[in-house]
């Protein structure tokens, strides 16, 4: 297959073109085009005219989400719904069949209502990280509604946090504090969250890349297991060969001293409270049920795993 990658030069964008390039004629769309092994050429926004035909597009360009809120709202809005439009109206407009759009679970919610995050849900994103990939997909949505004759698959991914080698954020930050010894106080929270591993997206990419009647549509991607930060401090842990300091303080006591934090803005605040020790588990089972299989190919602990040796190395 002749595959269009557009951020490629990026974590995702890496990894897949690793996992792919003995199969697939890759090319990549990207502001940085500095060759890359695997990839017949790398093509910047202004040549769309210049590239050949391919067989699908996989459009992971995009604004990540800025977790120190320094970032300016109009940005988000600039590259990840007007790029996306600029991408998705070439590909209405030529002869490639697939079209995959990268959005994310934070599309959808920043907190998940209820047990579990299902794609029924409607949309209500906080912020502009959100607001803005929500707005790509509704333009997506729309306008192949207005085209439905067209024959073409658009396929909608929303993956949860993604990981793996390469992965920059706040997971090599809780990898640097475990590495330091500092302790973990929140202990006594056994939070639950999905994550998604860098194998198992770029094999659920691939898969729909490459098969022919999976339905178009809108489909979450995460492991199968949730991990609590506790246990994700363990994982780290035994990739150092050391012991984990995760402290159990009680929780009237954390409480407290998050109410006083939000009076005094210290650190921990109630709203930060919140979002380190929430639940958020996505469900994988629409998109495991298109593909007829009973589970991803790597456990959560297993993807860690590997990721964390990376760090190491």
């Amino acid at each position: 297959m002749k595959i269009l990658i557009t951020g490629i030069q990026g974590f995702v964008g890496s990894n897949f073109t690793r996992d792919w390039r003995e199969q697939h004629t890759l090319y990549g769309l990207d502001i940085n085009q500095k060759s890359k092994d695997g990839v017949s050429q790398i093509f910047s926004w202004d040549d769309l005219k210049d590239i050949p035909k391919v067989d699908s597009i996989v459009h992971l360009a995009g604004k990540a989400h800025d977790t120190k809120n320094k970032s300016l709202a109009q940005d988000y809005f600039d590259i990840n719904t007007e790029l996306t439009k600029k991408i998705f109206d070439y590909f209405l407009q030529s002869d490639s069949k697939k079209f995959i759009f990268f959005s994310s679970v934070k599309a959808v919610a920043d907190s998940v209502n209820g047990e579990v995050l299902t794609e029924e849900v409607i949309p209500n994103p906080v912020g502009p990280y959100g607001e803005s990939k929500v707005k790509a997909e509704e333009y997506i949505l729309e306008k192949l509604s207005i085209d439905e004759k067209s024959g073409k698959q658009v396929y909608i991914m929303r993956p949860c946090m993604i990981y793996g080698e390469g992965n920059k954020g706040n997971l090599n930050l809780l990898y640097k504090v475990v590495n330091k010894g500092v302790p973990w106080p929140l202990g006594a929270y056994e939070n639950k969250r999905s994550f998604c591993s860098i194998e198992n997206i770029s094999y659920v990419v691939g898969e729909f890349v490459k098969r022919e009647g999976l339905k178009s549509g809108i489909y979450n991607v995460c492991d199968d297991e949730t991990l609590s930060t506790n246990e994700l401090i363990e994982l780290i842990a035994q990739s150092l060969d050391k012991s984990a300091h995760i402290l159990r303080l009680p929780k009237f006591s954390i409480n407290a001293l998050a109410t006083i934090g939000s009076i005094l803005h210290l650190p921990l605040t109630k709203d930060r409270l919140h979002k380190l020790t929430e639940n958020y588990i996505v469900s994988n089972k629409k998109v495991k049920r298109e593909l007829g299989i009973v589970e991803m190919p790597i456990r959560a602990q297993e993807g860690f795993a590997k990721t964390f040796e990376s760090f190491n190395k």
